[in-house]
């Protein structure tokens, strides 16, 4: 099939997809499964490998989402309950002021998103930044779009996400000098982010409910009257005490702010011991294999888990059942946000296999443009066909290593090149795109009001991180 009707196909898929989900109302997940059933028939995949596909599609990312989404939502479910996220939140709140929190639990979410996956990054800081919402008054998207932001930008272009480090292998580029000025452009990218996010009108918004309305419920429960009472008794302690009317007084108990920064520390230092181990060893080192292990998402986020069983279970003064309960609570509050995301990749793994992405990126290839111009368009276009920032930056990657190989370029220019190439990722984040319903189921948004703010924010920023990589590619 030519890439023409290629095109046509994904274009069409896309918009009914939209017409589905915004228009009809119907179900996100049976919208994506329905309209990737359809796509891979009309595109030609074999009858016999469309549910196949799908089932690889569903497979590739729910094998390493669910993990991440259920104990992430459990570890902070246990936060919230305990009210530690409140007490950070005030902690903070006093701290700096309403006016500086946001750009605080941004400048904290691009540090600590340098080590850790993007989703991974969201899930952990995902109930702090809920409580900081509801401590300062203020929407919840006006935190968790320049924390979302953030996270991603690091996510496509610093090193040691898979994304840019393959890309530097694909090309040849100098990891150290690829980090060094990728940290300088990602942090302009930021504050630039950050200030656009700001002018975003979220408080016209109405989120449905999610994580984040639950988190912002008093006693941070889910919001049902039973759940809100059970948060309150459980901050307060088995026996109060006699004051002068022989009246006992019960004393509010939670979270202090140091454990709960502890608590949200340990998996991410977890996954930093991991990162620097693989960046400094060599392959098949005992200690590299070890720090791997350790540094693994799954394995960082359940040892917090547990930890936060004990710590807060002890602190909180909850029995056994009682802790169990609050950890199970938090699975049905994601189920639909795992489901979504499912499906969202099985979405996108069709439009890979019917060869659309493929196709596109060999026809802006040949059209003769500027390299770093070509690059950037390739992953943008990429990004936006299949969804993955990830396969986008690697397909773009190999498809311009002969031309950059060919070039003479210097270490400085290929570098460059390389970020450029990276930027597209970061853009065009929609339907395709299991990120994209983390991010806007577990806030509340609708598909309509996650394209308007999400998709436009992710865009944005795309487009300036390519600009200041062009601006330094003219005075190179």
């Amino acid at each position: 099939m030519g890439t023409l009707a290629l095109l046509l196909i994904a274009l069409a898929a896309i918009a009914v997809l939209l017409v589905l989900v915004i228009k009809l109302e119907f179900s996100a997940y049976v919208s994506l499964l329905l309209v990737a059933m359809g796509t891979a028939l009309v595109a030609g995949v074999p009858i016999a490998e469309v549910v196949p596909t799908m089932i690889e599609g569903m497979g590739k990312v729910l094998g390493s989402v669910a993990i991440i989404v259920g104990l992430g939502s459990m570890l902070g479910r246990m936060i919230e309950v305990s009210g530690g996220a409140d007490a950070l939140a005030n902690r903070f709140t006093q701290a700096l002021g309403p006016k500086w929190v946001i750009a605080a639990v941004t400048a904290a979410a691009f540090i600590l998103g340098i080590p850790i996956f993007f989703d991974v990054g969201f899930i952990i800081l995902a109930p702090i930044v809920f409580a900081f919402a509801k401590t300062s008054g203020l929407h919840p998207l006006k935190f968790g779009l320049p924390v979302g932001g953030v996270l991603l930008t690091v996510h496509v272009a610093l090193p040691p996400h898979p994304g840019p480090v393959a890309a530097a292998a694909q090309v040849g580029a100098d990891v150290g000098l690829m980090t060094l000025i990728g940290l300088v452009i990602c942090a302009i990218v930021g504050v630039l982010g950050y200030l656009i996010a700001a002018r975003f009108r979220v408080d016209r918004i109405q989120l449905a409910d999610s994580p984040a309305l639950a988190g912002m419920a008093a006693g941070g429960s889910t919001g049902g009257s039973a759940d809100t009472s059970a948060a309150i008794e459980d901050r307060q302690p088995a026996t109060g005490s006699a004051g002068s009317g022989g009246t006992a007084t019960l004393t509010k108990r939670t979270a202090s702010a140091g454990l709960v920064s502890f608590l949200i520390l340990l998996p991410i230092v977890m996954i930093m011991a991991g990162s620097v181990a693989a960046t400094a060893l060599e392959k098949g080192h005992p200690v590299r294999d070890l720090a791997g292990f350790i540094g693994q998402p799954t394995t960082a986020l359940l040892v917090g888990v547990i930890v936060a069983y004990f710590t807060l279970g002890s602190r909180m003064g909850w029995n056994k059942v009682r802790r169990t309960e609050i950890l199970d609570s938090a699975l049905p509050m994601v189920a639909i946000i795992i489901f979504v995301t499912g499906a969202g990749g099985v979405f996108g793994n069709v439009l890979v296999k019917t060869g659309i992405g493929k196709a596109l990126a060999e026809s802006l290839h040949d059209m003769g443009l500027p390299l770093i111009v070509a690059g950037y368009i390739i992953c943008l276009a990429l990004r936006a066909a299949q969804g993955s920032a990830t396969v986008a930056i690697l397909t773009a990657g190999g498809l311009l290593q002969p031309a950059i190989a060919a070039g003479n370029y210097s270490s400085l220019q290929v570098v460059i090149l390389t970020l450029a190439i990276c930027f597209g990722g970061l853009g065009l984040s929609h339907i395709n795109d299991s990120g994209f319903w983390i991010v806007t189921k577990w806030q509340g948004l609708s598909v309509a009001d996650g394209l308007k703010t999400w998709t436009v924010l992710t865009t944005v920023m795309s487009l300036i991180g390519f600009g200041i990589c062009c601006l330094i590619w003219l005075v190179i």
